[in-house]
């Protein structure tokens, strides 16, 4: 059964573009998926993490406890509210502005518009990123034109920097603590998008290979913890 998303009554954090609320004898379980993007140019597949920045394995693996810090370094305490202008990822050069987004008429989070493939979606009803919770940051991996914003995040190791500038004038700093892809029928909703106190960053894009005339298998999701806070908090205009 689908569904529009109703908020507050599942985890806090979107449904990526594609995915499915399905009822089920356990509760609610995602289906993520992503549709064709490049129609028939696409040419040279996106970077894909290597098992080597998936989370370690064992208990901490999995569930809300899989928020961090895998990577080390210090916890900074969570941000006041403020929404998401822009974000820097270093390592592979996105220096891009973020857009609010939504979810459709059928449930499905609304990706930024193909037209502006440069512009990142940050999901209006998740945290916004340093508060307290998981914010969700999505993109396109590419469009008929050639690669978009999120095209290299599969190439990001763990202990990369993000970095997300706010409307009210602060930088919230994060470190990456593990980089995974997931068959579109088979996201870790709990560890995506389960509910926690810590300051939490997810980045999501299509990937996990793909097939023409149905496109990306499956999403990468990079998931990160706050590790600093900078710039004087000043009121949003």
């Amino acid at each position: 059964m689908r569904r529009p998303f109703a908020h507050g009554t599942a985890p806090r954090g979107p449904l990526p573009r594609g995915t499915r609320l399905t009822l089920t004898a356990a509760g609610v379980a995602f289906w993520l998926g992503c549709g064709m993007v490049q129609a028939g140019t696409h040419v040279q597949a996106p970077p894909s993490p290597s098992a080597a920045e998936a989370w370690p394995a064992g208990p901490a693996a999995t569930g809300p406890a899989a928020t961090g810090p895998a990577a080390g370094g210090p916890v900074a305490s969570p941000m006041p509210l403020s929404r998401p202008t822009r974000i820097r990822i270093p390592r592979i050069g996105v220096d891009a502005p973020v857009a609010g987004v939504g979810l459709d008429a059928s449930g499905y989070l609304q990706a930024p518009p193909a037209a502006k493939p440069n512009v990142a979606g940050w999901y209006v009803e998740s945290p916004t990123p340093g508060s307290a919770g998981n914010a969700v940051i999505d993109g396109h991996v590419d469009t008929a034109r050639g690669p978009a914003v999120f095209y290299g995040l599969g190439a990001l190791h763990r202990r990369d920097r993000v970095q997300v500038t706010r409307a009210d004038g602060t930088t919230a700093e994060f470190t990456v603590d593990a980089i995974e892809v997931h068959p579109k029928r088979a996201i870790p909703a709990d560890r995506v998008y389960g509910p926690t106190r810590r300051p939490q960053l997810r980045l999501i894009t299509c990937g996990g290979g793909y097939t023409p005339g149905s496109g990306y298998r499956g999403n990468v999701v990079v998931y990160a913890h706050l590790t600093r806070a900078r710039g004087h908090v000043s009121p949003e205009t």
